[in-house]
């Protein structure tokens, strides 16, 4: 006997009052240092009044590797964990990413995170934070690269956080000086482009 399997329409919120920005964590890796780089940024985020921040990570939604049998661009899905996924994304006006390099690119777990939707990111603002020995700038140039298939303006002002620089032992992480003012920086360029981007 043929079933039929229930699916939700992609989800996107509408605008209202201040931009709600997600932090998203860039890796699912045991010992990984991205959920104390995203409290750091939401630590400095807190003292703004102009946009509310919350952090995602992306380890509490157990995303598999893409699993929907629909190309996400038709906004149909399939599978309980795409649609808790496209429900937080969706809520999101705009969106810091904080993530490794890992061999010049990406995470594995942020590609898959980002491909599972298309609509629920289209036309947002995002902030891009790297890490690694590099400060992870190879990994932020190819995240500017798939954001931009996915209709998400990045802002130009990026944070590059070195494991000589920013960890101590490369382990704990201890930012710099300098690197709350990159913050704070690439906070204002991103608020100001959701700003515009938020206009009817």
């Amino acid at each position: 006997m043929r079933t039929t399997t229930e699916v939700t329409p992609a989800v996107r919120t509408e605008p209202t009052g201040r931009p709600r920005v997600a932090i998203i964590t860039g890796s699912t890796r045991p010992g990984r240092k991205a959920g104390a780089v995203a409290r750091w940024i939401l630590d400095i985020a807190a003292r703004r009044d102009d946009a509310e921040f919350e952090v995602v990570d992306i380890a509490d939604y157990a995303l598999p590797h893409l699993d929907e049998p629909m190309p996400p661009r038709n906004g149909r899905y399939d599978r309980p964990h795409t649609r808790a996924w496209a429900r937080k994304i969706g809520s999101a006006d705009a969106f810091v990413f904080v993530t490794p390099e890992y061999n010049g690119s990406i995470p594995g777990a942020l590609k898959d995170a980002l491909d599972f939707l298309y609509a629920e990111w289209n036309g947002k603002a995002a902030g891009l934070v790297g890490y690694g020995i590099q400060g992870g700038t190879r990994a932020v140039g190819h995240l500017r690269q798939v954001l931009g298939d996915l209709v998400v303006t990045d802002v130009r002002s990026a944070v590059a956080l070195t494991f000589a620089d920013d960890f101590q032992d490369y382990t704990r992480f201890t930012p710099s000086e300098p690197q709350a003012g990159n913050v704070t920086a690439m906070l204002d360029e991103l608020i100001a482009c959701s700003d515009e981007l938020r206009k009817p």
